[in-house]
């Protein structure tokens, strides 16, 4: 999958331990590991803008760059002109008058949302990608097949959520053997990250490309792998 898991988490665990807080120095390590490109978006899936988290001091805290990007897609962050801690935990986007225009806190493992639950900041956006996969844009159905066109699976992800945060998913009658074995049943998203899954355990990570299709992540091994939309 593609490392959506937030590097804040080590981060803050660094500053309660070293004590340091909103308005301190940082060590330089946790500032170099936290800075980045991120993609800004909002959580239903419609378009979100890129910038950079620098290292370099401003106003505040550390400089920003590319906030320009937000002005038609997520106006309220578009003056942005410094980043920093908060102090616990979280990180906050502030104006040049150091006023907080978005707090974003941790959230479960997966990439920091903020406060209101509508906003997520998540590193490692594909190129080209400008929006969050959601359950509804994502269901229909797809092809299951080899880079070279092979062709081994239907897929329909269904986009009804369940309590549990997965939905469900049908394969066609005509699988390859070595799709079939594993009975998937249901899907899950993670950031840019797309989890088939069955009830024994078994599993497939998909990680989404610029062109909104999907390829077998790495971690997976094996021959190369994509889900395709029809």
């Amino acid at each position: 999958m593609i490392g959506l898991v937030f590097r804040l988490a080590a981060c803050a665990a660094a500053l309660l331990v070293c004590g340091q807080t909103y308005g301190q120095d940082i060590d330089p390590d946790i500032l170099k590991a936290q800075a980045g490109t991120y993609l800004v978006a909002p959580e239903n899936g419609r378009a979100g803008c890129r910038m950079t988290l620098g290292t370099d001091m401003a106003i505040g805290g550390y400089s920003v760059s590319g906030q320009e990007a937000c002005a038609k897609p997520v106006p309220s962050l578009a003056d942005a002109a410094a980043w920093n801690f908060d102090g616990n935990g979280g990180l906050i986007l502030i104006d040049p008058t150091r006023k907080v225009l978005a707090r974003f806190v941790e959230n479960e493992g997966s990439p920091m949302k903020t406060e209101d639950g509508k906003l997520f900041l998540l590193p490692a956006a594909p190129d080209g990608v400008d929006h969050l996969p959601t359950f509804d844009n994502l269901a229909g159905t797809w092809t299951m097949q080899r880079p070279d066109g092979e062709r081994l699976c239907g897929v329909t992800l269904d986009g009804n959520v369940g309590a549990d945060g997965n939905a469900p998913l049908s394969l066609s009658g005509d699988c390859a053997a070595n799709v079939a074995k594993l009975k998937l049943a249901v899907w899950h998203i993670e950031g840019f990250a797309l989890t088939l899954m069955g009830g024994d355990g078994s599993s497939l990570g998909f990680d989404m490309r610029s062109d909104g299709n999907f390829d077998k992540s790495k971690q997976e091994g094996g021959k190369p792998l994509s889900l395709v939309r029809h």
